[in-house]
């Protein structure tokens, strides 16, 4: 099964290894995630899978049986970053299909059909905005955002319409309710929680959705050298000391109000205007990505940060604007799932720990309208988002241990659904 994962995983890479010094760069909608997609497919195939695709250009492998029960459904993306990883969505994918390899060699018999989903477009680095395909199977994805453009001045409307699809058509990718079960992602832990608690994999309560915020600090251009110092309105200066509020602010979040739950705040863009060697600042625009589970501790951050920001204004005449750029919810995950999930490591002999997830998946868009777990894996040093990236394949075959024992359970038996 070791070799098999690896073998399938790098041909889903469209590679014949995992590591590379570039990387693997493989955006949403674009003619190499279709490549790759095409790959999942005919994989499915060769399993005796049915592989199909929807509206979004989300792809199904399923395992049919008679009768019109709901599926029991597992997923992942196939799409990168810029100079990604191989795991990152395709650990998901390929334990997925390995999943159904096992259980079909163990001639197992499932009472109602099982589905391994490859969505599109998860990752937000081309448009800004993630989870495109498993917004658009949940019914969560607004038309509007088709006006979205990459870097290339590309819309995203355009991109999907360069594959193949009608953008308009993407919203008759929903899936009615019942024609699921429940969903479970498998993921590459994308952190160290796992080792660092001794244990073997992760089961995830909650998945910590941001609110971000875009504050611009308003001064005065002059010249460097000829503006006094007490007469200078200078956006940078002012929000130097901004910068590293945050970052103590959210420390002090976490020692009074976490009980458990951690609070995250990062400055983590910066734009100066005119940027200019010889020119005052006159405007600078700080990026602030807020996560937490406990939405309550997402708002007394941003509201710290507002008062913060009033107190900047009165101290330095310098300007201060805080425009909110997303304000999601956290999505907490199903107990029910997360026991199951618990309980296939226990018999597997493999230790869970139960922890949240500070980056988004596909699942919290399923877990929207289906019964939904997570699944993680762990990842070498934690690290993502890197060519670096790295999944033992020891903990692949893990990972489809996992869920072909959760498989076993929940397809055991259709019942009345």
């Amino acid at each position: 099964m070791k070799n098999w994962l690896v073998e399938q995983l790098q041909r889903m890479n469209l590679s014949d290894v995992l590591v590379r010094p570039q990387g693997f760069t493989r955006e949403g909608y674009t003619s190499e995630e279709t490549e790759a997609i095409e790959v999942f497919k005919t994989i499915a195939e060769e399993l005796g899978l049915e592989a199909s695709e929807d509206a979004a250009g989300n792809a199904i492998a399923r395992w049919n049986v008679s009768g019109g029960q709901a599926a029991v459904a597992m997923g992942s993306h196939l799409d990168t970053v810029p100079n990604g990883g191989a795991f990152d969505g395709g650990a998901g994918v390929v334990c997925g299909l390995g999943a159904l390899k096992m259980l079909k060699e163990a001639d197992f018999e499932p009472q109602r059909p099982i589905e391994v989903i490859c969505f599109r477009s998860e990752e937000s680095s081309r448009f800004g905005v993630s989870t495109i395909g498993s917004k658009a199977m949940s019914g969560l994805l607004d038309p509007s955002i088709g006006t979205l453009e990459d870097q290339h001045g590309v819309t995203l409307a355009q991109a999907a319409e360069s594959q193949g699809f009608v953008w308009q058509e993407l919203l008759n990718a929903k899936r009615p309710k019942e024609q699921l079960k429940c969903f479970v992602e498998l993921h590459i832990e994308q952190g160290m929680h796992i080792v660092n608690h001794e244990k073997d994999y992760g089961v995830v309560k909650g998945v910590a959705c941001p609110i971000r915020l875009a504050v611009t600090f308003n001064g005065k251009a002059g010249h460097t050298g000829t503006t006094p110092m007490d007469q200078r309105k200078d956006a940078l200066a002012a929000a130097a000391p901004f910068i590293s509020f945050v970052q103590e602010t959210a420390l002090q979040v976490n020692d009074a109000y976490g009980n458990g739950k951690s609070l995250v705040a990062t400055v983590s863009t910066l734009t100066v205007s005119p940027n200019s060697m010889n020119v005052i600042p006159q405007t600078v625009t700080a990026g602030v990505d807020i996560r937490s589970v406990d939405d309550r501790l997402k708002m007394k951050m941003a509201d710290a940060i507002r008062s913060e920001a009033k107190r900047i204004e009165e101290t330095t005449g310098v300007a201060i604007d805080i425009e909110v750029l997303v304000d999601n919810p956290s999505v907490l995950l199903d107990d029910g799932i997360a026991r199951q999930l618990v309980d296939a490591g226990d018999h597997e002999a493999y230790l869970a720990h139960r922890m949240d997830s500070g980056a988004g998946h596909d699942v919290m868009n399923m877990a929207q309208t289906w019964p939904s777990g997570l699944l993680f894996i762990p990842c070498k040093d934690g690290l993502s988002h890197h060519p670096d990236e790295f999944a033992a394949a020891e903990d692949l075959k893990m990972g489809v241990e996992l869920l072909s024992r959760f498989l076993m359970e929940a397809t055991a038996n259709a019942g009345n659904s």
